[in-house]
């Protein structure tokens, strides 16, 4: 018997292949994914150093040390052990580096000094990524040193007036007060209108930034983060009082105006909002004898800092993330300790530098000193987990990323979303 054949293959079952073929490619037009209908989200992330970002991506391994970020890690990286690109997340970013950087989600949209460095943003699109399991567009605008009573002044709290106290202190110092209350004239709300321009200008245009962006789809503001703080906590000329309570209450009500200002200025009267309240060097319930003098400024702040989100309207439409939450207290005590052996290391440095002991012979004695004083997991800790200062979070990508994870899952809940 001859059975006809088509390509090698009997013609029934040819012929059967390309009904299957036929069915498939129909289901799949008829029944798209949800995902692939829905608008873009966009995200706002906004603030000052701290949402710039001062962890060095050398500090990503060093989260298999710590047991809270080490979950987080395997998210972070891809099988092969590179960091992750998102494949649906695209960032703007304005204000980390000189000149507004774009892309595909990944590494390298922290702080540019000395980098390449991770803030919240990465874990926090990451996150958001896979929650949603739709195109997101992440714009974010950062810069160091900026208060909120000055550089973000909401438009509706009106011009920055100096209190009698620094007055006084100008008047004191011979300083010609005229000339400074029109600088800081000039000053106030420079960078809220430099956020706000910067989204708007993004929003107008977002194929230039997101080239996979679908117009027909449109776009959704869906939510604002805000990390922001260490300028208006220290600052005890616009806060005279700080050391009490009610000390700030000045920040929470700009921070309530802010929230206002911006979703007005946004057409978003509900914009879900999330504040990440600093929470540098942990619990102010655990801090140590050394911190204790810090502790009423730190927590008065913390507690003005989370206030908004019991007069927010509507309720339940802003949320606050205590970063506290996130410290690493093992890397940081390693710190402390590392300042105990601090004087001996010197002398050994300095001898070296004065030619009494050659280099090798001084490298070993420092390597003996510090062998003395920690043991082999202790010393991976110290060397490999931390990057900066403690006020940015030790510039640590563990803390960094359970950071950018608590923003994601705060948000998720605003938007109804599950989280994992």
């Amino acid at each position: 018997m001859t059975v006809l054949t088509y390509r090698g293959l009997p013609c029934w079952f040819a012929t059967l292949l390309l009904v299957i073929s036929f069915a498939a490619m129909n289901c799949t037009a008829q029944e798209p994914r949800d995902s692939d209908n829905k608008p873009l989200k966009v995200f706002i992330l906004a603030g000052q150093s701290n949402m710039q970002g001062h962890a060095h991506v050398r500090t990503i391994e060093a989260m298999r040390l710590n047991a809270k970020a080490a979950p987080l890690l395997d998210r972070m990286l891809n099988a092969d052990g590179r960091y992750r690109t998102c494949e649906k997340t695209w960032i703007s970013s304005i204000g980390s580096s000189n000149e507004e950087k774009t892309g595909r989600l990944t590494v390298g949209f922290g702080a540019s000094a000395n980098g390449p460095k991770i803030g919240p943003e990465f874990m926090f699109g990451l996150a958001m990524e896979s929650m949603l399991d739709e195109p997101i567009l992440i714009i974010k605008t950062a810069w160091g040193g900026k208060s909120l009573h000055t550089d973000f002044r909401p438009p509706s709290a009106g011009a920055y007036e100096f209190n009698d106290a620094q007055l006084a202190t100008i008047k004191k110092q011979g300083k010609d007060i005229e000339q400074i209350k029109t600088e800081k004239a000039s000053a106030t709300g420079y960078y809220y209108r430099l956020m706000r321009d910067h989204v708007k200008s993004v929003l107008a245009n977002i194929s230039r930034v997101h080239p996979d962006y679908d117009a027909e789809r449109g776009y959704e503001l869906a939510g604002f983060v805000w990390f922001q703080g260490w300028n208006d906590m220290v600052d005890g000329g616009a806060y005279p009082d700080r050391n009490r309570p009610g000390g700030y209450d000045e920040y929470s009500h700009l921070l309530s105006q802010f929230i206002r200002d911006v979703r007005s200025d946004f057409d978003a009267p509900e914009l879900p909002f999330v504040i990440g309240v600093m929470g540098v060097n942990g619990a102010t319930s655990q801090y140590g004898p050394e911190q204790q003098r810090y502790k009423a400024v730190h927590q008065n702040f913390r507690d003005a800092m989370a206030a908004p989100v019991k007069t927010a309207k509507p309720a339940g439409s802003v949320v606050a993330v205590l970063t506290e939450e996130y410290w690493d207290a093992e890397a940081a005590d390693l710190r402390r300790r590392e300042k105990s052996i601090k004087p001996n290391v010197d002398k050994v440095k300095a001898a070296m530098k004065q030619n009494l002991i050659r280099r090798d012979e001084g490298e070993a004695k420092i390597e003996m000193i510090y062998a003395g004083a920690f043991d082999e997991r202790e010393l991976q800790i110290l060397r490999t987990s931390t990057s900066n200062f403690e006020f940015h979070y030790m510039g640590s990508a563990g803390i960094m990323a359970q950071i950018g994870n608590g923003f994601a899952e705060a948000m998720a809940r605003m938007i109804q979303q599950p989280v994992p």
